[in-house]
């Protein structure tokens, strides 16, 4: 199966090591991955503030440089959402507006094959064993796109449930946000503080060593109040851990 790399701006400017660990995982179950150079942002960031006609030339960049793949695979729930969720209601903005409905016919393709990438690989691949190693104690975060937006389910519980060494902590509150919420940590920086602290006390409770998600924006949130109170916890995306092997381990 030939498959495509969404790995979205985030991860390509500040984590790109998630990228890597997609790639690894993917591989070794023997999915043939390529990365798309001519990948650009999605357009959530324009359209969540409120920019609706500066994101369209981006989706449709997106919709031409990911169109002739079979699937679209992105290790971020946000992301994800805004492709899946977002592109047809964009579509539907412009039909409304009387712009026709070339924009709607653009987008259409690249919806239902563009997946979060736990989804890919338990709806797709139909596994949720992957061969991982991770000797530590791990509390999982749900983010709010993936579990609202995708609907994501216990999809990544599964995986990490089934990962050879992985201690598996229930985190208290796990369905309220961690506060990032994109502009919202900036329009809205004393709240968002606060739900981050939220979150982590509530992470540090369970003892684990790592706090894991499928979206390092709101890991790098997390991360920052982890940092700020001193936990010592980390934040670990979900394709690291699942790239992880006894051969190759992560850390």
């Amino acid at each position: 199966m030939r498959v495509a790399l969404f790995l979205t701006c985030v991860n390509d400017t500040l984590y790109p090591d998630t990228g890597r660990a997609v790639v690894k995982l993917l591989t070794r179950l023997g999915v043939d991955v390529d990365f798309p150079m001519a990948q650009t942002c999605c357009g959530q960031a324009h359209y969540n503030t409120g920019y609706r006609h500066e994101a369209e030339p981006l989706a449709r960049h997106f919709s031409d440089v990911f169109g002739a793949y079979e699937a679209i695979v992105t290790p971020s729930g946000s992301c994800g959402a805004m492709v899946r969720e977002l592109y047809p209601r964009m579509g539907e903005r412009a039909r409304a507006e009387g712009r026709g409905d070339t924009l709607a016919a653009t987008l259409a393709p690249v919806v239902p094959k563009t997946y979060e990438l736990t989804e890919f690989l338990v709806d797709v691949l139909g596994v949720t064993d992957v061969g991982a190693y991770y000797p530590h104690k791990v509390t999982y975060h749900p983010t709010c796109h993936g579990l609202r937006g995708l609907g994501l389910g216990d999809r990544p519980r599964r995986l990490l449930q089934a990962v050879k060494g992985l201690e598996l902590a229930e985190l208290p509150g796990a369905d309220e946000c961690c506060g990032f919420g994109g502009t919202f940590a900036l329009k809205n920086a004393d709240v968002s503080a606060a739900m981050g602290a939220d979150k982590v006390r509530n992470a540090e409770s369970t003892g684990a060593e790592v706090l894991c998600a499928a979206d390092n924006s709101c890991l790098m949130h997390i991360g920052g109040t982890m940092t700020r109170l001193r936990t010592g916890m980390r934040p670990v995306h979900i394709a690291e851990i699942l790239a992880s092997t006894e051969e190759e381990p992560a850390v």
